[in-house]
């Protein structure tokens, strides 16, 4: 009897120390993990540029049954997989012992082998210095004192190289960009540059003084090292808190899902939530598709990859408190290489529908028309893309609904590259002999860019019509370092630019980018937009980049001034990594009324790895407000609401504008809206337009620097508590862990 007792008391303790258990992953996860098993069985290094440890394996068995010609260029071949991959002390040894049968048969590599060999003891550097040796100042652009290479010899050597080009070729502004870059890395820009060759610090200074946003990831173990990949910031398990759910693009790279603990701290819980499995995504896009509270999200997969990223997406649903994967159960089981994916309303039956852009070459022959899928509100779609008129075909590479002729119908703009892009007016639903959606880009003038990525609506001049914003991308693996350096430089290059198109409030746009100062070469891949300052203008961030190594460019952050310019706040801020920007998430992850940025830091190419950023908000001393809104006969995440506030201030009466969604097409920030008020003094009124509703919810005298729910058809706003945090609570001044966590 006495053993039996000691025996369930023993038991007891160890059931409450032993590691939480996971849940058996749902059969439509399982069905799911398994397929994304098979595909990273069946991956193809041939045709698959992208798969760069495969393709080392693949070209050093091959070149062992070629001719000496075809080895010697096969092993020139070889020497950039191996840089690709990561492995870069063989690809400088491959190189270095190809170099005399390279000239004696006078190959020319392209680029040049001095550029490659720069380029790869350059890569060195960072690796060493930067990745191994990882510093919050690391990459950081342009690089001050506390990012100078602690081991200089990867950076000292590509020095050598990139002067070599230069001197036989002074205007490749490719290398003079990188060799500028190797000199601030060593400690010696700009004094030691070469004049002739000198970019001048002051075409990077910024135009404002937005105040240091220090990157604190590595403080909370949120600094992942991956490939390029997605990021959401809400609340999942509706706590208060902004949860993470992050993305790594390799089809065998696991989906991360972190707790915030409301203690400054996260927890990763992907186990124990029932991830494990889904792998892969290049973007995430969220949404409450089923109205039961709880956020579920889409992962998008098979991106840039052609004819190898026919992947499955996954509707990932959230069942409070664990996920599962129902895509073949809701009827979104397909295979396509897409990227973007945006949620809403399009018929206003208080049910989110989703879009999805697919990617087709046009003179390729694969075909992939983007689909419309039609919330059934069962828990299933229906694809509806070509009955509807949105079965575009083209490189689709972003799209964002909006309804920028506030007729109460949500439209759909859709960026493409290598081609115009779209506007697709909702007709309503009482277009019965034509399609419901219209292309009006031609007559609304947003046609352009033509080479475009990311795009966004937005109201930019809080006058209540929705703007819309299109970065332009050229990418040209040889000369996109070169493009970013002939725009700070005021020289002519034929990159596409950015736009931005102010809504005149009569279905046209004016594109207003050079007056606004964005007519930049950007190479805009992740990206979202956000109140850096809290003064309720709209500002936003721009992840950069292009697959190839030499695309070492700084991600870049542009203020909002009273919507008149956008001020380069780069430098200042402290967001200008050189390593390449995608999945940017914006929220108030403290709770302490402004929002903070965490964004994916990683490339394309199986070594170009970087670890991820959380930049924390410094704080401006600007009013605010926060506003979940819940939707009852609209939506449950009210996606497509829009919100006015009055307030006064010493200058009189302004009003701030937004729209319900997560932001740009490259990231997803929290569906709260975390509002700036700049220096009111008192909220004279709320206003609350919610999508498919006639009504206006309005609520007067509503107090400053707080935090509300909105429910759809209630009189009041309800209260929520939010208890302001610190994040990272157990750094020391300097920023650094203490001893004992450590």
């Amino acid at each position: 009897m006495l053993y039996s007792i000691l025996f369930l008391v023993v038991a007891s303790l160890a059931a409450c120390t032993a590691p939480e258990q996971a849940p058996p992953s749902s059969a439509g996860t399982q069905r799911m993990a398994e397929r994304l098993r098979q595909i990273a069985l069946n991956r193809n290094p041939i045709s698959n540029i992208y798969l760069n440890d495969l393709r080392v394996e693949h070209f050093s068995r091959l070149q062992e049954r070629l001719s000496p010609l075809a080895r010697l260029r096969t092993r020139i071949v070889l020497a950039r997989e191996h840089l690709r991959a990561g492995q870069t002390q063989a690809s400088i040894d491959e190189l270095y012992a190809l170099q005399p049968e390279i000239e004696h048969h006078r190959i020319r590599t392209q680029p040049s082998l001095d550029a490659l060999l720069g380029l790869a003891y350059l890569r060195l550097g960072e690796q060493v210095n930067c990745l191994e040796g990882h510093t919050t100042a690391a990459c950081l652009f342009p690089i001050g004192p506390d990012g100078v290479h602690a081991d200089p010899q990867g950076s000292r050597t590509a020095l050598s190289h990139f002067t070599a080009v230069l001197e036989q070729n002074p205007d490749d502004l490719t290398a003079r960009w990188l060799l500028n870059i190797a000199y601030m890395t060593l400690g010696e820009y700009p004094d030691q540059v070469p004049s002739q060759w000198l970019l001048a610090p002051s075409l990077f200074a910024s135009e404002h003084d937005i105040g240091r946003f220090p990157d604190i990831a590595p403080f909370l173990r949120l600094d992942l090292v991956s490939l390029s990949g997605g990021s959401i910031m809400d609340d999942f398990d509706n706590d208060g808190l902004l949860d993470l759910v992050i993305s790594s693009w390799a089809i065998d790279d696991q989906l991360r899902y972190f707790r915030n603990q409301g203690d400054g701290t996260f927890s990763e819980r992907t186990q124990a939530v029932g991830l494990t499995g889904l792998t892969g995504g290049l973007q995430l896009v969220h949404a409450d598709f089923d109205n039961d509270s709880y956020l579920d999200f889409l992962v998008l997969r098979g991106a840039w990859m052609g004819i190898d990223g026919q992947h499955p997406n996954s509707l990932v649903r959230n069942q409070g408190g664990t996920f599962a994967d129902v895509t073949e159960a809701a009827g979104l089981l397909s295979f396509h290489p897409t990227q973007t994916a945006a949620w809403a309303d399009m018929d206003n039956d208080g049910w989110l529908d989703l879009f999805i852009g697919n990617e087709t070459f046009l003179d390729a022959g694969d075909i992939h028309p983007s689909e419309l899928f039609h919330n059934q509100g069962d828990g299933t779609f229906a694809e509806k893309a070509a009955s509807l008129g949105l079965a575009t075909k083209g490189f689709v590479k972003g799209s964002t609904w909006g309804d920028f002729d506030n007729d109460g119908q949500v439209d759909l703009y859709v960026s493409r590259l290598l081609g115009d892009n779209f506007l697709f007016r909702n007709q309503g639903a009482e277009s019965t002999e034509e399609p419901r959606f219209v292309n009006v880009a031609s007559q609304a003038g947003v046609k352009q860019p033509h080479n475009s990525f990311p795009t966004w609506f937005w109201d930019f001049d809080n006058d209540g019509w929705l703007d819309l914003f299109a970065s332009g991308y050229h990418y040209n693996p040889e000369i996109n370092a070169g493009d970013v350096a002939a725009d700070y430089l005021g020289l002519p290059t034929d990159a596409e630019r950015a736009r931005l198109f102010r809504n005149r409030g009569n279905g046209t746009f004016a594109d207003v980018s050079q007056g606004h100062h964005l007519h930049k070469v950007l190479y805009t891949m992740g990206c979202n937009y956000v109140d850096l300052d809290n003064d309720g203008w709209l500002d936003f961030y721009a992840g950069t980049g292009a697959p190839s190594l030499r695309s070492v460019m700084p991600n870049r952050m542009f203020r909002n001034a009273s919507g008149h310019v956008f001020q380069d706040v780069t430098a200042s801020g402290g967001f200008g990594h050189l390593q390449k920007g995608h999945g940017v998430a914006v929220g108030d992850l403290d709770n302490d009324g402004d929002q903070d940025i965490y964004a994916v830091i990683g490339g394309a190419y199986t070594g170009d790895t970087f670890q991820n950023v959380l930049f924390e908000n410094p704080g401006h001393g600007n009013r605010w407000i926060t506003l979940l809104l819940e939707g009852t006969r609209a939506n449950r995440s009210a996606i497509g609401a829009r919100v006015e506030i009055q307030v006064e201030t010493a200058e009189g009466t302004r009003s701030i504008h937004r729209t319900v969604s997560s932001g740009a097409s490259f990231g997803a920030s929290s569906l709260q809206q975390e509002i700036g008020l700049g220096q009111a003094m008192t909220i004279r009124e709320i206003a609350v337009i919610w999508p498919g509703a006639d009504e206006v919810q309005r609520f007067a005298d509503v107090p400053l620097d707080r935090a509300y729910r909105v429910r759809q058809g209630e009189a009041a706003l309800i209260p929520l508590v939010r208890k302001a945090v610190s994040l990272a609570p157990e750094r020391d001044a300097q920023g650094h862990h203490s001893p004992a966590h450590n």
